[in-house]
């Protein structure tokens, strides 16, 4: 037998990666209840940051190597608790939670729930995911097929507890993105940008290809009975690749914003779609035969007393090829140079519309 046959390699670079993946704004330091944090993944790293009051620069309070690809990253805080929970999904096939210890100055793991194989699969959850506003659960999503529900709560020593994961799987089935709809306090519902591939699969022709349809999906989580229903569909451009949520409740009237190439569109079952071209530079060194794709990559919401803007950041690129909207922020990050970017404000009413 050989005394290699039991050994793990690990590949480990001497330098770390620069690349910043994803980005999340919360609470995560429970002895400052008043300050937001921001986590990074990069790479492997998982890096806690804060702003310096003394001298308004941006400080790191802990870096942390997760020895693994880290795929997406939410941030989400059940009721009753002090602290936002960081949910991380790797390519370890794993859901983990993690909350900060401020005292150890180290992430502690909540939870760590097995939901695929190891690797990063287009059948296997992790590729997307999103958290409901009020911290009840979060679904993790594959490329393919595959979806999944956790649903949060406490137990009687009120330590944060995790369900068995809620499937809802649709066969031959793309999905481009997810994020979760403010309902306030109902049953929670998750967006997602979907194309079912049935027809053009099975039809040598191709004419099922050339009329295939993106649909926009409502998955909705009853808590009650819990499990996971389809609610409502309604198609959308074959070019979205983007959706954001919308505030809900007093603060908004929920829904979502679809991004396209091109334009940004306004979402809600009740109400009819609303649509705004994306403007366009304009000037004597602008030409205006050429062919510009721009797209939504970015989204934050600011609150004020009387109102809320969301603020879409887009990113042109013409030389580049339309495929994914993760294609699109590794071009982002690649050609920062070649890229001109545009922030579009969108003001809300805040009376919630009618249910």
């Amino acid at each position: 037998m050989s005394i290699t046959s039991n050994m793990s390699m690990y590949s480990l670079t001497l330098q770390p990666a620069g690349v910043i993946t994803h980005a999340i704004v919360g609470n995560f330091v429970a002895s400052r209840p008043k300050e937001q944090q921001v986590i990074l993944a990069q790479g492997e790293r998982l890096s806690l940051l804060t702003i310096d009051k003394d001298t308004d620069q941006v400080r790191t309070i802990l870096t942390h190597n997760a020895f693994g690809i880290l795929r997406n990253l939410s941030s989400c805080r059940v009721p009753g608790t002090p602290r936002d929970l960081i949910i991380v999904s790797s390519d370890s096939g794993r859901v983990s939670l993690l909350q900060y210890d401020d005292e150890k100055n180290r992430f502690e793991r909540v939870h760590l729930e097995t939901f695929g194989k190891s690797g990063i699969r287009r059948t296997i959850p992790g590729q997307y995911l999103a958290s409901d506003p009020r911290g009840r659960c979060c679904m993790f999503a594959s490329v393919e097929k595959n979806k999944v529900v956790y649903i949060l709560n406490r137990n009687s020593e009120q330590q944060v507890t995790i369900s068995s994961p809620q499937e809802v799987n649709r066969p031959q089935t793309l999905t481009f993105d997810i994020c979760p709809v403010d309902t306030n306090f109902q049953n929670p519902v998750f967006a997602a940008l979907e194309v079912d591939y049935t027809d053009s699969d099975q039809d040598p022709t191709n004419e099922s290809y050339d009329i295939r349809e993106k649909l926009l999906v409502y998955y909705r989580v009853d808590l009650g009975l819990n499990h996971v229903v389809r609610e409502w569909a309604d198609a959308v451009d074959y070019s979205a690749n983007k959706l954001f949520p919308v505030p809900g409740g007093a603060d908004g009237p929920s829904g979502v914003v679809v991004c396209s190439l091109g334009n940004i569109t306004y979402r809600h079952p009740m109400q009819e779609p609303h649509t705004l071209v994306i403007p366009r530079r304009k000037g004597g060194l602008e030409n205006p035969d050429r062919e510009r794709r721009i797209v939504a990559v970015s989204y934050i919401v600011s609150k004020l007393a009387s109102s809320t803007f969301c603020r879409l950041r887009t990113v042109t690129c013409s030389s580049l090829p339309w495929i994914w909207s993760r294609t699109i922020k590794v071009a982002r990050l690649a050609r920062l140079q070649a890229s001109s970017f545009v922030t579009l404000i969108l003001s809300l009413s805040p009376r919630p519309c009618a249910s």
